[in-house]
């Protein structure tokens, strides 16, 4: 599938690019105390395990500023220190290293001193992203939206033209932008409307988007719609749990869409009376273990039953096609094993493990099995488990 991209300006956040073509990337942000390096590295190797490309930290205060010296030695991905209000630690971080600010120049205490914050920036070329968030309006803006003498859309991208300006016009363009709010309308029309009116890199996502289940189908429906569209250079999804879920779900939105290598595809059936196995217990406990195979590029179906069990065990890398108990394990169009409904999930994987050790042979879809699927009889009646 190819999308149209929107054209931006390219950006860098350490060693990865942003807009102008590059492939979109994945952020997250920690959800640990800044302050606590120890907790703080660990989180970040696990977020970089997960998959994540860049990674934004909090930073409340001056000694969580500090603690970015320490962070920043060991840090395995590139970092965003996320500044509000105090300039000086936005100086701090910079100092430390840091591979990109989160600021806004609207919200700083002392206006006065953004020169020294982006001269600092231009020292090693580190991208400053704006943020605009509906909740975080200045407040002139604020009393126009609430008068309702104009959109919330309209103030966030009047407010975000105004930063973006204040920074070139100190001679410097290494900013990207976002324009969240936390829900999915307004979102997608501040996105739409500041297209034309800045070259600026989007970053897209949605702010406060909710708990892993409610979030990701907010974000899913702001990011995709927005993806579609072309407008998106890096995305963050933002839910209340685990930043690894965020990366998660962020990476399946590109996979889904053909912009990136998704990993493994779990295909399963939704169940229905014709189920004679633990199918949602089949289904999860696969899914779970998938994650461990996160830079495999396979497909794994789990079925239930004889009407689309075998056909899809055709089409997949992998497949479980169960029925009374019993379990046939596919790979590409082919029985390669019987088992027992208790070891269906232990022998898929034990099958997976041994191709990846074969060198992963691409393999071919047996063409008069393919042709058969269609008239296959129930798993009972075929499969000698």
């Amino acid at each position: 599938m190819t999308l149209p991209r929107r054209k931006s300006r390219q950006v860098r956040v350490g060693n990865v690019l942003i807009g102008g073509g590059a492939p979109i990337s994945v952020q997250t942000m920690t959800k640990t105390d800044t302050r606590n390096v120890e907790a703080t590295l660990a989180q970040l190797h696990e977020i970089k395990t997960a998959g994540a490309d860049i990674v934004r930290l909090a930073c409340p205060d001056l000694r969580a500023a500090e603690a970015f010296d320490d962070i920043m030695k060991e840090a395995p991905v590139p970092i965003i220190a996320d500044i509000h209000f105090d300039y000086r630690l936005a100086i701090r971080v910079l100092e430390a290293g840091v591979d990109g600010i989160r600021l806004n120049p609207g919200n700083l205490a002392r206006k006065d001193m953004l020169p020294r914050i982006v001269d600092l920036c231009r020292d090693r070329r580190v991208s400053i992203r704006i943020g605009v968030n509906n909740g975080s309006l200045r407040m002139d803006l604020r009393r126009k939206v609430f008068a309702g003498e104009m959109p919330v859309e309209e103030a966030m991208v009047e407010s975000a033209l105004d930063d973006i300006n204040a920074i070139e016009a100190l001679d410097y363009g290494e900013i990207k932008l976002s324009l969240k709010a936390s829900d999915v309308p307004t979102t997608v029309r501040a996105y739409r409307l500041m297209a034309d009116r800045t070259d600026v890199p989007f970053h897209v996502g949605l702010t406060e988007a909710g708990t892993v289940r409610s979030g990701t189908i907010k974000s899913a429906q702001a990011i995709g719609t927005l993806l579609i569209d072309g407008l998106c250079d890096t995305i963050r999804v933002s839910l209340t749990g685990d930043s690894r879920e965020e990366v998660y779900v962020g990476q399946k939105l590109l996979a889904n869409v053909g912009l990136r290598d998704g990993g493994p595809n779990l295909i399963s059936c939704p169940s229905c009376g014709r189920v004679e196995i633990a199918l949602e217990k089949a289904a999860h406990a696969v899914e779970e273990r998938l994650r461990e195979y996160a830079t495999e590029n396979i497909s794994v179906s789990v079925m239930g039953c004889a009407v689309n069990g075998p056909g899809e065990g055709q089409i997949a890398d992998f497949g479980i096609a169960g029925g009374r108990g019993k379990g046939a394990i596919y790979r590409l169009g082919k029985v390669v094993r019987g088992c027992r409904e208790e070891e269906m999930v232990d022998v898929l994987f034990e099958e997976i493990d041994k191709w990846i050790a074969a060198g992963r042979p691409k393999g071919e879809i047996d063409p008069e099995i393919y042709e058969q699927v269609m008239n296959a009889k129930p798993m009972n009646e075929t499969a000698d488990v």
